[in-house]
């Protein structure tokens, strides 16, 4: 009997035992006590991978870390394994989409070069008359307007051409100092030289004082001849052009300095374009400008950039800039409004410059998506330079023979932050999946 209850004690004894060891177990384990777990069995490579070399294990929830052995991360979870071939050229964020995807999106991309920007600055302004080609009539002696040759406005006059018969008491008198002075030097030339002297002396005085009311040499000339001196004398046109303003009237009284003429040579204007102030650095003198005006659709004028004037309209922001241009025929029209094209270019010669497109603009960094092939793209940071037609300059960032995305580039930026922050999580969006091998951010969409 004894030899019977022996064995049975003892395999309750064990049994009790191995109870009491597995609540004391579990017990630790409760408490945060670690428990040692098997190590995983490393996966047998699938088909076609034996070959294949690792280079790296990678963080599985994305964060910058990787190993160049095996491991677990704090969660548990192995690190993702990296194959020879997986791996970007480049270190940092990327986004990869699938060839549908791309096409879905419109994707389109540009090889970066040297290029010749040029930026075309447009204002408007208004035609004006060249102030240098602007002359008035104003006697310099008191009279009364006997009689008008040129009675219109905008009637075109040659040099010398009459515009009205004047009278003067002033004139008459020094007409008849002038022929009495003259008469005595005929008078005196028996005489001695003093005398003679003395009156060509009072001869030159007279002469001088017509000559200093602008009366013109043709009546001088004619009261030399004559010797008579008339009531009425002749004013003249000094110049060629077209009478801008005509005061004066017919039987009128004017005072000396008052303008009775005011004449301008229309063959030569000026434009004055406003100028934005954000544009003024691209403006030179000797610039080219290409004009039009509503009058003649189609028809394009040429002038040059002659000055940039010191100041600023505060109300518009913006700065006078004359252009000077030709105007034989009589096209143009003080006072037309006008459209300039001003080419301005980069003194320095070809620059790396990238579509305007190709620019992604958050306001405080500015950056393009970099195509790496089968459907890889990398975002780089850039710092710009001047813009042009259609064009901007990249001053570091990229090289040149960089492919950039130039279509689509938003689209595919929002999509690598979205992925890059549920990535941060471990978790895949909809339709995509985490790219095993890719950096930090680097995600892989597949089309749907």
């Amino acid at each position: 009997m004894k030899r019977i209850i022996s064995p049975i004690l003892i395999v309750v004894l064990v049994a009790a035992a191995l109870a009491a060891g597995y609540w004391w177990g579990s017990q630790r384990t409760s408490r945060g006590t670690p428990v040692a777990a098997p190590a995983a069995p490393q996966a047998p490579a699938a088909p076609g991978e034996g070959q294949r070399k690792i280079l790296y294990y990678r963080n599985p929830m994305g964060l910058p870390d990787i190993s160049p052995v095996p491991k677990k991360d704090p969660m548990g979870m192995d690190y993702t394994p990296v194959y020879e071939g997986e791996a970007p050229e480049n270190s940092g964020p990327a986004v990869k989409i699938s060839t549908d995807k791309m096409q879905k999106l419109g994707v389109k991309t540009e090889i970066a070069a040297l290029r010749e920007l040029t930026r075309t600055v447009r204002a408007v302004g208004t035609v004006e008359v060249d102030e240098r080609r602007l002359y008035t009539v104003a006697p310099k002696f008191e009279g009364w307007i006997e009689r008008l040759h040129v009675n219109t406005t905008g009637e075109r006059v040659r040099p010398g051409q009459p515009l009205m018969e004047v009278y003067s008491p002033d004139l008459v008198t020094a007409q008849q100092e002038y022929v009495i002075s003259w008469r005595g030097v005929e008078a005196v030339k028996e005489g001695s030289p003093e005398i003679q002297a003395s009156m060509r002396r009072l001869v030159a005085s007279a002469l001088t004082r017509l000559r200093n009311w602008d009366i013109s040499e043709a009546e001088l000339k004619r009261l030399q001849i004559e010797g008579t001196a008339r009531q009425t004398l002749v004013l003249r046109s000094p110049v060629s052009g077209v009478v801008l303003e005509k005061p004066a009237l017919k039987g009128m009284r004017f005072m000396p300095g008052e303008v009775l003429y005011k004449i301008s040579d229309l063959t030569a204007l000026w434009l004055l374009a406003d100028v934005f102030e954000q544009d003024l650095a691209l403006v030179q003198p000797g610039q080219s400008a290409k004009i039009t005006v509503n009058a003649y659709p189609g028809k394009v004028f040429s002038g040059k950039v002659a000055f940039v004037y010191p100041t600023v309209t505060p109300e518009t922001r913006t700065a006078k800039v004359r252009i000077e241009l030709g105007n034989p025929g009589g096209a143009l029209k003080p006072a037309m409004y006008a459209s300039i094209e001003l080419l301005s270019g980069r003194s320095k010669g070809k620059a790396l410059a990238v579509p305007d497109s190709a620019v992604l603009d958050s306001g405080t960094r500015q950056i393009v998506l970099i195509a790496r092939g089968e459907g890889l793209f990398e975002p780089r940071a850039v710092k710009l330079g001047m813009r042009a037609d259609g064009y901007v300059e990249v001053i570091e960032g990229i090289q040149t023979g960089d492919r950039v995305v130039v279509s689509a580039n938003f689209l595919i930026d929002s999509e690598s932050n979205l992925k890059a922050a549920l990535g941060t999580f471990g978790v895949a969006p909809s339709g995509s999946e985490l790219r095993p091998g890719a950096p930090a951010g680097a995600v892989e969409h597949e089309g749907h």
